[in-house]
């Protein structure tokens, strides 16, 4: 009799701390987006390919490459070059090489408008087919500009399959193929300055 009552305290103390370790939805939101997003932006690097549509105004597609805080892409119109200090911005049809300091927002007329923290925002998760989409809202009296993002990702890895960001009252939609964790040569974001020696520079830091 003693051993069975020791066996039932037990129990209920493994039934106990069970339910004190037991997450919400929005704890195992925010643990799942942390994961995949520093699967992109993490020490180790990422690319993918992107395709943009911002309510049909403006569509774009192109690569991109992360690393720390260090950036590589390449669309229709410009390849660009960030090592962390300076960006490179080679404008083919123009053939005018832009420099700006890196974390200038004058690079383009969308680089900042997409500011946010990720703790300004409160998170759910829930199943969508094979996948997981997150849902992001901005708290009250959050001052980023992004007000929603619906982040879908693979089950089990969080790979980016595709967002849908809000901003005022505009959604941007980006469609995320080719993601690749990792790997990620530092030398993919030096600026090559001999290839571009013939075009002409406009340096407006």
């Amino acid at each position: 009799m003693k051993h069975k009552l020791i066996l039932c305290l037990f129990l209920l103390l493994a039934v106990g701390a069970w339910g004190k370790q037991k997450i919400t939805n929005e704890q195992q939101a925010r643990q799942i987006f942390d994961k995949a997003y520093n699967q992109v932006f993490g020490p180790q690097g990422a690319t993918l390919h992107y395709d943009v549509d911002i309510i049909g105004i403006y569509k774009t597609h192109g690569t991109i490459w992360y690393k720390g805080k260090k950036q590589r892409f390449s669309d229709e119109r410009v390849d660009t070059w960030n090592d962390g200090v300076t960006a490179f911005m080679a404008y083919r049809k123009r053939r005018v090489v832009e420099v700006h300091d890196a974390m200038s927002d004058k690079k383009d007329k969308y680089s900042g408008k997409f500011k946010f923290s990720l703790d300004d925002f409160s998170y759910r998760v829930e199943k969508h087919g094979n996948n997981l989409l997150l849902t992001l809202k901005q708290k009250k009296g959050a001052k980023g500009t992004i007000k929603e993002v619906k982040a879908t990702v693979t089950q089990g890895t969080y790979h980016p399959i595709s967002l849908k960001i809000k901003v005022a009252f505009i959604w941007a939609k980006i469609k995320i193929s080719n993601f690749k964790s990792g790997g990620i040569d530092d030398n993919m974001f030096i600026f090559p300055r001999e290839k571009y020696k013939d075009w002409e520079f406009d340096d407006k830091r």
